[in-house]
């Protein structure tokens, strides 16, 4: 079983799960997934997706693994703006990323512990 960002993906079932719900997949998708999330961090070519994903070393079409991925990005639950499981980079092929990218023009999301934020203070609200 592996497990990146709360993505788990079992190997030999072919099941995946996002953050503990099952999500189902058809075989193309979830090889893609596969080829993906065993090499997190690292950027896998289109090159090695065709040949692993559609065993073929010519491209079938230029959008076949765009489409592909918009569906499994999509399955995730991944905003395909700015993604946080699996991103392009251009040039070079996609890579799942072993924790989400920060975008510079996005605010930091500070995730606080429920124990903290039930202690801290409430703002008070003001009649319009």
């Amino acid at each position: 079983m592996m497990s990146v960002q709360g993505v788990d993906v079992d190997e030999t079932a072919r099941r995946v799960w996002r953050d503990g719900m099952e999500i189902r997949m058809s075989n193309k998708e979830f090889d893609l997934l596969h080829a993906l999330i065993s090499r997190p961090g690292e950027i896998v070519t289109r090159e090695e997706l065709m040949r692993e994903v559609w065993q073929t070393n010519f491209w079938t079409s230029a959008k076949t693994i765009d489409v592909h991925l918009g569906w499994v990005r999509k399955k995730l639950g991944d905003d395909t703006r700015r993604p946080t499981l699996i991103t392009t980079i251009r040039g070079r092929g996609l890579r799942f990323e072993l924790t989400p990218p920060v975008y510079a023009d996005l605010p930091k999301v500070v995730d606080v512990p429920a124990a903290v934020a039930a202690s801290l203070p409430v703002p008070a609200q003001t009649a319009s």
